[in-house]
């Protein structure tokens, strides 16, 4: 169950990815695989700058990393995605969409403990 939940959020996330490339002006994808591979590439990049960070790190510190992240690998990205373009006010305006729309997707961390133990 836990492969098949991260499977269903790189899909969730990659849906998100289209419907914001259909908000924001300046920011396209060109099908769903494109979408799908820059949720992946966010999503492990995010993990690694996480894990450096560890668990000191707080709420708001998480936020304007993931914010960051976001936008500078979406910049990055089109250069490596097929089927994307956008411009840095397009990344930055799309980090921001994603941003709002994580807020009501909560997330665990690979580094949260459960609460279960």
């Amino acid at each position: 169950m836990h492969l098949l939940g991260h499977l269903v959020r790189f899909i969730v996330s990659a849906f998100m990815l289209l419907v914001v490339s259909w908000i924001v002006p300046g920011f396209t994808i060109g099908g769903f695989w494109s979408a799908f591979f820059l949720a992946l590439v966010i999503a492990v990049v995010a993990w690694v700058i996480e894990g450096i960070f560890g668990r000191k790190i707080t709420p708001f510190g998480r936020g304007i990393v993931g914010f960051i992240t976001s936008a500078l690998v979406i910049w990055g990205a089109q250069f490596i995605v097929g089927g994307m373009s956008t411009s840095i006010i397009g990344a930055i305006l799309a980090a921001l969409v994603i941003g709002i729309i994580d807020l009501f997707i909560p997330v665990k961390t690979p580094f949260e403990r459960s609460s279960s133990r």
